[in-house]
């Protein structure tokens, strides 16, 4: 761990990047926003190690296929298929209940192109799990990247993503092109969020 720790620090100050926040100690759903690059992975790891933390990450399957597969198991990766997300979904749901330290990274846009909407997947997990929700940012106009405010949904999904949009309101990503703007469907809908 101390290791990990070491070489994500020294990795950060090397690449002029700026950490900010800290990881919560206890479990919780890490959303890493805006998604808008490859690298964004890396990145979320890098402010997970620097923190001492050892988070899974859910990644699309596609990415576990050929020689990155091992290193993306080793690092925390859980493939997810998009087809058939549920078995994944269940299986991290009981890895949940079962360790209070359990914690997911969940780039909650889904995708590193420009979209409509966020996937309200990270909003659903934090609600049958209990964990808190924790907001990790990158923003490559700044080079900082880091977490910021901790918060357990209230069952109100606009007032929550009214906070959620309020703190990446600033935050740009990588590719600043390709942000989606926090924004779940299930706002518009009135409907409870689901994938």
């Amino acid at each position: 761990m101390r290791v990990r720790r070491t070489l994500a620090r020294s990795l950060l100050r090397l690449t002029r990047w700026r950490l900010v926040g800290e990881v919560p100690p206890s479990g919780g759903i890490l959303v890493g926003a805006p998604h808008t690059s490859q690298w964004d992975w890396l990145v979320m790891l890098m402010i997970a190690w620097a923190n001492g933390a050892r988070p899974r990450v859910l990644i699309a399957a596609h990415y576990f296929d050929g020689m990155l597969g091992p290193v993306l198991r080793r690092t925390g990766g859980v493939p997810l298929d998009r087809s058939s997300p549920g078995a994944t979904i269940r299986a991290l749901l009981q890895a949940a209940a079962a360790d209070p330290s359990f914690q997911l990274v969940i780039a909650a846009e889904g995708t590193r192109s420009k979209g409509e909407f966020w996937k309200a997947g990270f909003y659903r997990i934090s609600q049958q799990t209990k964990l808190p929700i924790t907001l990790g940012f990158v923003d490559g106009p700044t080079r900082t990247l880091g977490m910021g405010p901790t918060f357990h949904p209230s069952g109100d999904v606009v007032a929550d993503m009214d906070l959620v949009r309020a703190f990446y309101a600033d935050k740009h990503g990588i590719r600043p092109e390709n942000r989606t703007e926090p924004r779940l469907r299930e706002e518009e809908t009135g409907l409870p969020p689901v994938d």
